[in-house]
């Protein structure tokens, strides 16, 4: 082996100072500087100031993308202390925007619960941002600091007078271009996080602005209800089995505890944890607390009651949370998490607390509601019957297969490639697409499963219907992985999973029916980016024996901008994939080295967010989808008619 001439000794280790490790390592400290990074500094500037509400010392939040694509976030907290920090030498307001692991949130008394642990937000985004300018008000005064890529500009000063009651922070910054792929806000995206801090926050005021030209819009959010209303928003698209939602709420060891919750008509379970106002994506402790408080507690109330029967088998955790949609929100002081992004709690007192006051006051609301109690019961056995119908048909197809060496369905024309990273399989609309996609396939590499008509909406169906549907059963066998519980990520036989269906409504309504059966039932594909849609073009351009493709009206008027429109143009506008022969299909939907793919990926900590879309648009209720149609059709581009 060759020698590699690379010295390595003490002086190769590097010593990066100051907020150097912020700017040569960002994804270690905001996960990633994509879109998702960018819009995490604004998370991490008004978390701060959540925790001033936390504290009980302020009321408003004011958040504003600003005409140059800076932030601005103001809060009418305490302000940041503008003192000199003598361990430091430097005033506490530059501590904290300087230097990592600095803030109030580590003891000392300065805040009791904090969202952001770490003590990393401030400096973080200070770091990340060509500029950013702090403005505090205190005691009458006025003051103000700037930085630039985290380097102090001038020292913390008195710019002016204000009245002598007014307290608070502005923070204004611009995110650095030469550390973000991306640099454009998305309003939504925003307006989704920031609604979620207001119905965390019981009584806070969130205000959000668009100055930008061709996009100023307004939101505001304040509920006094708190997680009552979180619970009634996320409940919209469905039907509730009961009118109230049941409230728990106490403390216990130290851990203030808060669960709403309700039933609704659907199949799917939509509980979600949170420790201090942060969504904890993976759960936690505070998670298995409510699971076994709930899980008992209708057992013990069904038993004595006798609405089960000795002779019956208890309900399972997942019977009873068909259909529930709950929140589950408590306030540790020391919070233990599993990892640095913070969406696994592992307090074990999280537990005996959330467990302890969610027992006690479940029992004694079952007991003064019996007709609520009695209709979630109702609910869970049917449940609990629909699961043993599904087991039953799963352990059949597993026999089935067993005996016959683990049959793929026949109508999937499979590769030759055994190794899941070089396969991928198009899930075609279709028999006559299903054909040419199989004739224009590289056989080594793409399989082929045709699907017949729309396949069954998961929205609407319990699990034995979903494990009878012919449809779904095909792409369950081919995937590999089976689903829920059953699911196991290491045996998917491909790597790519693909999408393609026609570019018309037809094609997006059953594009949208696989992507709910996958987000509902294999999240994990989507998580780890193994599903994308295709782009068929929408036209075809012919002139003078040569041919061109368009994606989209743009591209059309470019392609004919440098041809020239004229009589030879010949424009076919593809009505669907099977217009397209083996060729053509190959040419514009099918080449790695050609084709345009959409890579579907999913924001976990806009959990609650996706799965109010995916009910609102697939759920039975249909006035809560009018409202999202109108709400959304001015950012349609391109609409079949």
């Amino acid at each position: 082996m060759d020698s590699v001439n690379v010295e390595y000794g003490a002086d190769q280790i590097q010593i990066l100072e100051g907020l150097e490790a912020v700017r040569k390592r960002p994804g270690m400290y905001i996960g990633s500087t994509s879109a998702r990074g960018l819009h995490h500094l604004v998370y991490e500037i008004v978390d701060n100031a959540v925790d001033e509400a936390l504290a009980g010392f302020c009321t408003e939040i004011h958040v504003t993308i600003n005409n140059d694509n800076s932030i601005t976030v103001t809060d009418n907290g305490r302000g940041i202390p503008v003192g000199i920090n003598h361990k430091a030498g430097i005033p506490a307001v530059e501590v904290v925007f300087t230097i990592l692991h600095a803030g109030g949130k580590f003891g000392g008394g300065g805040y009791k619960v904090a969202g952001g642990l770490h003590g990393v937000g401030a400096s973080v985004v200070n770091a990340l941002s060509e500029w950013l300018e702090v403005t505090i008000y205190q005691e009458g005064k006025v003051y103000r600091q700037r930085y630039e890529r985290g380097n102090t500009v001038y020292s913390l000063k008195v710019v002016g007078d204000c009245e002598p009651d007014k307290t608070g922070t502005m923070v204004s910054f611009l995110a650095d271009k030469d550390v973000f792929e991306e640099m454009e806000y998305d309003f939504n995206t925003l307006k989704q996080r920031l609604r979620e801090m207001a119905f965390l926050t019981k009584g806070l005021k969130i205000y959000l602005e668009d100055k930008r030209e061709g996009k100023e819009q307004k939101k505001s959010f304040h509920y006094e209800g708190g997680i009552l209303e979180f619970v009634q928003y996320l409940n919209k698209s469905k039907e509730a089995l009961y009118p109230e939602i049941i409230y728990c709420e106490g403390e216990k060891d130290g851990v203030e505890v808060e669960v709403a919750m309700q039933h609704n008509d659907s199949y799917t379970e939509n509980c979600y944890g949170f420790v201090n106002n942060i969504n904890t994506t993976e759960g936690g402790t505070h998670m298995v607390g409510f699971r076994n408080a709930i899980t008992k507690t209708f057992n013990d109330y069904a038993r004595k009651n006798k609405i089960l029967k000795d002779s019956e088998p208890n309900l399972s955790g997942e019977d009873i949370r068909e259909g529930l949609t709950a929140i589950i929100s408590v306030k540790i002081e020391n919070p233990q998490f599993e990892s640095q992004t913070k969406i696994k709690l592992g307090n074990s007192e999280a537990r005996t607390a959330v467990d302890n006051v969610v027992s006690k006051q479940l029992e004694i609301y079952l007991e003064q509601n019996p007709s609520v109690a009695k209709a979630i019961i109702d609910k869970s056995v049917l449940a609990q019957r629909a699961r043993e119908a599904a087991r039953k048909a799963r352990d059949l197809t597993r026999r089935k297969s067993a005996l016959d060496g683990m049959s793929l369905p026949g109508k999937l024309a499979d590769c030759s490639d055994k190794n899941p990273e070089n396969c991928e399989i198009y899930i075609v609309e279709g028999d006559s697409a299903g054909g040419s996609a199989k004739t224009a396939r590289n056989r080594a590499t793409q399989a082929i499963l045709p699907l017949r008509g729309k396949i069954l909406n998961v929205e609407k169906a319990r699990l034995d219907r979903i494990y009878s549907n012919a449809e779904i059963k095909a792409m369950i066998t081919a995937f590999g992985t089976g689903i829920h519980e059953d699911f196991d990520i290491t045996k998917l036989r491909y790597h790519k999973i693909i999408i393609m269906t026609d570019a018309d409504v037809d094609g997006a309504h059953i594009a949208t029916l696989l992507l709910t059966f996958l987000y509902r039932f294999m999240p994990e594909l989507i998580k780890q980016g193994y599903v994308y849609l295709a782009q068929p073009p929408l036209y075809k351009i012919e002139k003078n024996r040569k041919v061109w493709y368009a994606y989209d009206d743009n591209e059309l008027d470019s392609i004919l901008k440098e041809i020239g429109r004229d009589n030879n143009n010949k424009i076919q506008r593809y009505k669907g994939l099977g217009e397209m022969d083996a060729e053509q299909l190959w040419e514009t939907t099918m080449d790695p080295e050609r084709r345009i793919l959409l890579k579907v990926t999913m924001d976990e900590a806009a959990q609650s967010e996706i799965d109010l879309t995916f009910t609102t648009l697939m759920g039975d209720k249909v006035e809560p989808r009018r409202e999202f149609i109108e709400e959304n059709a001015r950012f349609v581009k391109n609409l079949d008619i």
